[in-house]
């Protein structure tokens, strides 16, 4: 598989969303009577994609309206809803600075330390008002965090970083046993973010019970060029989806892999599933709908790093509902709104009855696949000309 690319030295070649597409196959179905649902630990969702665990996109109300439709949203415990009593001027104050003075002053923000009575009062908050409560935060914290929200009534705890192992080695700190924490934590532990096929295996073993699969994609992550590291979301979720099989067969334990960023529009999040996806996770699509708290603008979650800041704010605009963007009617024409119309049709076309059918259509190599016949719209900077 591997190509020379000088002396002595080979490197795999890897895919993006934008390089391939999927075939249909010798039957369709019905897009009304394909299953679309998501099970995590037991628990059934009807939607099968998860608002990313930023800033700009969830907060209290944003989650409480994604239960409502069927989904998970995760709120970030290492962001402004823990370190301000009352974030609403903090997030305006962000989207209304310049760009240039932007990651400055988000550095500035999140140096307010962490208040831990406001990790309980989030939870609280969106269990008060009938939501899932699914909250994030960085490895460090995750011990002393998980047992205030579980406290609190949390019903899933995500651990997140830009790159996460079983193996973390460090003198300067003691580090987190994932073993040990995913044993002894009484909610689902999701873990995140791996993309190769050894490391999904190794975090399987953990006994989390879903990984996030991604390092870089994000609309807003800037990892890529940062540190130079990363693989494309295809290639990544496919090596993903062959650990999971792989672990299944060994241990009759299947674990959902979720896709984390680099999906844009309802075609991405198709080829996402048909890559091996159990689900998916965006931010940018979420971050356009009218309930987001960053008002049309979205930031990294690495971007407050103060010596290495590995996100940036991007401005992706406001054009319509939460609901809107799950499940239309689409009032834009560019894919990124009714994301769920867009996945039931797409399977009823490929002829996929539920989501683990999806695993099996056919994917060809298609790098014209955007381009192809699209000259006006190009041009005109409409559709999937944008």
């Amino acid at each position: 598989m591997a190509e020379w690319i000088g002396i002595g030295r080979r490197a795999r070649r890897c895919y993006g969303f934008d390089e391939i597409a999927l075939v249909p196959g010798a039957q369709t179905v019905n897009p009304n009577e394909v299953d679309i649902s998501l099970e995590i630990d037991g628990k059934k969702f009807k939607v099968p994609i998860l608002a990313a665990a930023m800033d700009g996109v969830v907060d209290v109300k944003f989650a409480v309206e994604m239960s409502k439709l069927g989904g998970i949203a995760v709120l970030n415990l290492d962001g402004v809803q823990t370190r301000y009593e009352n974030p609403q001027n903090v997030l305006a104050e962000i989207s209304q600075a310049t760009p240039q003075k932007a990651t400055q002053l988000i550095q500035s923000l999140y140096t307010r330390p962490i208040k831990e009575n406001l990790v309980s009062k989030r939870v609280s908050e969106i269990k008060k008002k009938k939501g899932t409560a699914v909250v994030s935060c960085i490895p460090a914290n995750a011990e002393k965090f998980s047992k205030l929200a579980i406290a609190a009534g949390a019903d899933m705890f995500v651990i997140q970083s830009t790159v996460t192992t079983t193996r973390h080695i460090s003198k300067e700190y003691k580090t987190l046993d994932l073993y040990k924490f995913c044993k002894s934590t009484k909610i689902p532990v999701i873990l995140g973010n791996c993309v190769t096929y050894e490391t999904t295996i190794e975090l399987m073993e953990t006994g989390c019970a879903a990984l996030l699969i991604g390092v870089g994609p994000g609309a807003a992550c800037t990892t890529r060029g940062v540190l130079g590291i990363g693989v494309p979301q295809v290639t990544a979720t496919v090596d993903a989806a062959g650990a999971r099989d792989f672990y299944y067969k060994r241990t009759g334990r299947y674990i959902p892999i979720i896709t984390d960023g680099g999906m844009n529009r309802g075609g991405d999040i198709c080829k996402a599933f048909a890559c091996g996806a159990d689900s998916v996770m965006i931010g940018s699509s979420f971050a356009r709908a009218n309930e987001a708290p960053g008002g049309g603008y979205h930031w990294g979650m690495a971007t407050s790093h103060m010596n290495l800041p590995r996100g940036t704010r991007i401005q992706v605009g406001t054009t319509g509902s939460l609901k809107e963007i799950l499940f239309g009617p689409a009032r834009v024409d560019d894919g990124s709104q009714n994301l769920m119309g867009a996945l039931k049709t797409s399977m009823g076309s490929l002829g996929a009855s539920n989501l683990k059918e999806m695993h099996d259509v056919e994917i060809i190599i298609a790098p014209s696949i955007q381009t192809e016949g699209k000259i006006f719209q190009v041009g005109q900077r409409v559709g999937m000309g944008k």
